[in-house]
């Protein structure tokens, strides 16, 4: 009985039981919300918010009360960098990934180096980048919709690829499984445990704490650039704060996935059914007509009760 219940209470499984009964629950609101179509249109934004809780996870596992709050801010940047180099063309795609994996790692080094060499706490200084990157947005396209996705994008994110899953889908995937290995299976992301764990004891054991962090906060940029850039080809179009709906789900997404916000202890599979979970609150959240600033306080309250059960406590392993 006692492996049954800790079984029961990891946050994977109670992320999984929440999926379906919201999947019921928005289905007796709205019939037809757990059909095969709509759970596939609910995959697709699961996996565009899964893809920047994963650099979100790895800096929060990095410790030190480390939490990206640019994230939005790089989502909508690599949108609109995305869009203006393609124009409508699949040839301008391999320049633009190309453009959205460096604007993202730019601005992830500043983050890095900021907290690492100028000793910045992460909240201050991910919070003043992501008002440097509102700015600058403001600056270069002055809130107006601009550039196009290519068709080609457009059909990766969209349409069915391989066995009737998009091709974003199967990039989540692989994404999950590069993750999986990353954290559990290499020297990197055993040290990524250590330092938030406990970084004097890390560097101490000639662990390389601060280029370990900088490289987090870097890979945090490159996820969510890579993420601006599939909601580009899901929405056709950007516009300047397209990306700023990801910054509070994205921290609730690790946090229900079982990470803990002290570092050192989590995973990247709760992550991942935490975004599923949360694509599918927010699809109910809509359906009974609650607008974008209820949908805002419900988060915020849901994240403040996930740190008061288990943010800062006892961490629960997925």
């Amino acid at each position: 009985m006692s492996a049954v219940l800790d079984f029961a209470k990891r946050p994977l499984v109670v992320a999984m039981v929440l999926i379906v009964a919201l999947l019921f629950v928005g289905n007796v609101l709205s019939p037809g919300f757990a059909s095969s179509q709509q759970i596939m249109r609910l995959l697709i934004v699961a996996a565009l918010l899964g893809i920047v809780a994963a650099g979100q996870n790895l800096v929060i596992l990095g410790g030190r009360e480390g939490i990206d709050l640019s994230v939005g801010g790089v989502v909508s940047l690599s949108a609109i960098v995305a869009g203006n180099l393609m124009s409508g063309s699949d040839a301008g795609i391999p320049l633009a990934i190309l453009a959205c994996v460096a604007t993202g790692a730019f601005f992830g080094l500043l983050n890095g180096l900021g907290v690492t060499l100028l000793r910045i706490p992460p909240l201050v200084m991910t919070l003043g980048m992501l008002g440097v990157l509102q700015g600058l947005l403001v600056v270069i396209r002055q809130g107006i919709p601009s550039g196009r996705a290519a068709p080609a994008l457009s059909q990766f994110v969209t349409q069915p690829l391989l066995f009737g899953l998009p091709g974003i889908i199967w990039l989540w995937i692989v994404i999950g499984i590069v993750m999986a290995f990353l954290l559990a299976r290499t020297v990197y992301g055993h040290r990524i445990y250590a330092i938030g764990s406990n970084e004097q004891a890390a560097w101490m054991a000639g662990v390389p704490v601060r280029v370990i962090r900088v490289s987090l906060f870097v890979l945090s940029g490159v996820f969510a650039a890579i993420a601006g850039m599939c909601l580009l080809g899901y929405s056709g179009s950007s516009f300047a704060n397209v990306g700023e709906q990801y910054m509070l789900p994205s921290i609730i997404a690790v946090v229900f996935g079982g990470t803990s916000l002290a570092g050192g202890k989590g995973a990247y599979t709760g992550t991942m059914a935490g975004a599923v979970m949360l694509t599918v609150l927010q699809s109910i959240l809509t359906t009974v007509n609650i607008d974008e600033s209820g949908r805002q306080m419900i988060f915020g309250a849901t994240l403040l009760v996930l740190m008061l059960f288990y943010g800062r406590g006892r961490a629960m392993r997925a």
